[in-house]
């Protein structure tokens, strides 16, 4: 073995400690590199993988009610593939031991049990069988949470009369991949889908010989718009909804969003885990390569070439940075596995495909590489160019000047030890900084991982308890007049109750256009409240109609413009009607009308179609009985149940989020520090020595080393809580979506969180420190100066 390479282990063995912590940095860097960047890559292969082995359409439409022989003609549409035409209802479920009524969306199935287009994914159990038409499907989503096996019997409200039905398998749907009955949140326990045969739900709804929903699939290259526009045309006589492509079908524009949020996730904090990593990298080793200045001028005295030199010193780097690459790839592949493992939750998959693409660990492992070998090469061209014996020579001590407190005059104020720390942090202001900044891209890194918790805790507050404050929704089959709100209000356990009326509608705006569903509500709503930026509840006006801030954005208007409403059903009547205000939904995209004007403009007098109600909890019972049991009631929808399989999911979620972040930036931080303090040693270990000789304690001696650590760490926290909050800030926009609207808001648990983690982080760095002081060897330090 070379001497130069007896000398590197020899150095390395002496430094294992921060050798160890420089690879973590770079483990934490990589990690987080190839955690979100393979999540990201896993979803969305995932995706595509699941919808073309299950043919998963590309446009849907829901209709009132179309006669099969209009399948012709949606076939003979150009660039249309493949037509599949079905009956669709939701309805109200009776699960034995299930105290409230429970919605299901039932399908219908062709004979052979197996559409053409979104095939079913059997994950349990068998196919239903044409001649037994009581036999259904679930979605495992819903079984599993009610814990529904194959061979369990429900009841089902179908068109007013009540069914037992049987299930016989359990399936997965690339249109249910994110389940959820008209909103945003995912609701496996409130919401189930169903598949029967075809003929029996027909027959159930009056439905034979038509169907009211559509999906299509298009040839390579076909103009989606076009097709839309002639798909509505041919059904709007038969109360066309409006078809839309997959970017509007409510399952996939969930999980697009989701997976776009991870692609910027995966942009945003790689970039920052791994620029923060290759930053501390390259200053931390240029640091300790300075530090054996003498070793290198002792070398070039006794004859090695610079280049033996520099690539004895290069090895030391890369078998360091060697280290944080092999752990930063197992941690990230396993931390990537675990984070795709958790969208389980809320995407199902038949299969989640995890992938490590083989440019991911590679891209992470050349930038901290380059940053590692960028580090070592100018610290070791500086001292290359010093001649043996002036490098031999320790560096020039800094000119002697006063310290800004002393030309303030407030030194007397000031202890010998303070003063002497306050001394050396001014003398090398930049390495100060630069210490503070990699400490607070540690703070700022917790923020930014942990403030979700509290953004999603204000946005259910916000939007269940001060803007919807209904305990349950219940939907007619249909239209109703105001006696059904009377009826609603003398269930037993109403103590309040609210109606409201629903429409689909299309609104345009110029060239824009939009699908969604106005809410009319009572001038004065209590349970169902719009609000302003402030939260304040908005009286709906008159006239005209209030939009979601983020609509109105969509469609380019403003309070004082118009808009054209056409209304999707009845008479399909089209109006231009005022844009009146806007208003700060947190979930969705809506537009509120004043029930009596929208009524009005229908006209079809007082008619509401559904009722928002408050309950007595003590008599939850009796309402659930009776809800069950009326024929005109389609659905009733609990909000506790959705916030309950909500805030189950999301709590999990985000608490292995907030830990992986959390141990990459304490991770990042003992990083800093520990190897701050290391070099600071090991660059003063003779003054320090010297002031232990005459007379200075153990510990006075540790608290000029430590005391600069504590000046940095202070200096660095707030600095560290206002970038985590920018950080934050940047997220939210970057992440910005049409359904959620993500408050920046952090609350001050968070900021003691990051606070306490940072601080935690330094002072075992500082403890480990203190233990090297207390061992210096005096003799042989002092020993070493000349």
């Amino acid at each position: 073995m070379k001497a130069l390479d007896r000398k590197l282990l020899r150095d390395l063995a002496n430094m294992k400690g921060q050798a160890f912590t420089i690879a973590l940095v770079v483990a934490a860097g990589i990690g987080a590199f190839i955690s979100q960047i393979t999540t990201y890559d896993s979803l969305n292969w995932s995706r595509q993988s699941y919808y073309e082995t299950a043919r998963f359409a590309h446009i849907f439409a829901d209709i009132k009610r179309a006669p099969d022989s209009m399948i012709n003609q949606i076939t003979e549409i150009s660039g249309v593939a493949d037509v599949e035409t079905t009956v669709m209802a939701d309805v109200t479920l009776d699960i034995p031991n299930v105290a409230e009524p429970v919605i299901g969306r039932m399908i219908g199935l062709p004979d052979s049990g197996q559409p053409r287009l979104n095939r079913l994914t059997l994950r349990q159990g068998r196919m239903v069988e044409p001649d037994h038409g009581n036999e259904v499907l679930v979605s495992e989503a819903f079984a599993k949470a009610r814990k529904l096996q194959p061979g369990d019997k429900l009841a089902a409200i179908l068109n007013g009369k009540r069914e037992q039905l049987a299930i016989v398998g359990i399936v997965l749907s690339p249109e249910y991949v994110y389940a959820s009955l008209g909103g945003v949140l995912p609701d496996d326990r409130g919401f189930g889908v169903f598949w029967m045969n075809r003929k029996r739900l027909a027959s159930a709804f009056d439905m034979d010989g038509a169907f009211n929903h559509v999906v299509l699939r298009m040839m390579p290259g076909a103009n989606e718009r076009a097709i839309i526009d002639t798909l509505d045309r041919l059904l709007e006589p038969y109360g066309a909804l409006g078809a839309h492509g997959r970017d509007e079908q409510p399952s996939n524009k969930m999980l697009s969003q989701e997976i776009s949020q991870q692609k910027t996730m995966s942009t945003v904090f790689p970039i920052i885990f791994l620029g923060v990593a290759a930053f501390l990298l390259n200053v931390v080793l240029s640091r300790q390569i300075a530090t054996q200045r003498g070793e290198i001028a002792a070398l070039k005295a006794i004859g090695y070439a610079n280049t033996a030199i520099a690539a004895h010193y290069f090895k030391l780097v890369l078998l360091i940075v060697s280290l944080g690459i092999f752990m930063g790839v197992l941690l990230g592949a396993w931390l990537g596995y675990q984070l795709t493992s958790m969208y389980t939750a809320f995407f199902h998959f038949p299969k989640l495909i995890y992938r490590v693409q083989p440019w991911i660990p590679l891209a992470a492992a050349s930038i901290s590489l380059i940053a590692a070998l960028g580090g070592a090469f100018n610290t070791m061209r500086n001292i290359m160019r010093l001649a043996p014996a002036e490098a031999m020579r320790p560096p020039a001590p800094t000119e002697f000047r006063r310290m800004l407190l002393e030309h303030l005059g407030l030194e007397k104020f000031l202890s010998p030890q303070v003063r002497m720390i306050i001394r050396t942090l001014e003398r090398r202001p930049l390495r100060t900084l630069l210490t503070a900044f990699g400490i607070a891209c540690s703070v700022a890194i917790i923020i930014s991982g942990t403030f979700w918790r509290d953004a999603i805790d204000y946005l259910i507050t916000v939007q269940f308890t001060q803007a919807e404050r209904e305990d349950a929704q219940i939907t007619f089959t249909n239209a109703v007049n105001h006696r059904g709100l009377y009826a609603i209000a003398h269930l037993p356990g109403v103590l309040f109750a609210e109606g409201s009326r629903s429409v689909p509608v299309r609104l345009r705006a110029e060239h824009l256009t939009y699908l969604t569903t106005i809410s009319g509500l009572p001038e004065t709503a209590e349970l169902r409240r719009p609000l302003d930026s402030k939260q304040r509840p908005i009286i709906i006006p008159a006239d005209g109609v209030l939009l979601t801030d983020r609509l109105a954005q969509k469609l380019g208007v403003r309070p004082g413009d118009h808009l054209q409403v056409e209304v999707l059903e009845g008479n399909r009547i089209k109006k231009n009607v005022l844009v009146t205000g806007v208003v700060d939904d947190l979930l969705g995209l809506s537009v509120y009308m004043n029930l009596h004007t929208l009524n009005r403009m229908l006209d079809e007098g007082d008619s509401i179609s559904s009722v928002a109600v408050v309950l007595d909890r003590n008599r939850l019972q009796a309402f659930n009985a009776e809800t069950k049991a009326t024929p005109k009631i389609a659905t009733v929808n609990f909000k506790a149940s959705a916030l309950q399989s909500f805030e189950e999911t999301s709590a999990k979620n985000i608490l292995v989020f907030t830990s992986i972040v959390t141990a990459f930036a304490a991770a990042i931080t003992v990083g800093v520090v520990y190897n701050s303090a290391r070099i600071a040693l090991a660059e003063r270990a003779w003054e320090l020595a010297s002031l232990r000789v005459l007379g200075f304690t153990r510990r006075e001696v540790s608290t000029l080393l430590l005391g600069e650590l504590g000046v940095e760490l202070i200096l660095a926290i707030p600095f560290g809580l206002w970038l985590g909050y920018l950080l934050a800030l940047l997220l939210v926009n970057l992440t910005h979506n049409e359904t959620i609207s993500i408050p920046v808001i952090i609350a001050p648990r968070t900021y003691a969180y990051a606070v306490l983690i940072t601080l935690a982080a330094g002072i075992v760095s500082a403890l480990v420190v203190r233990h090297r002081i207390d061992q210096l060897d005096l003799v042989g330090v002092l020993k070493t100066r000349e």
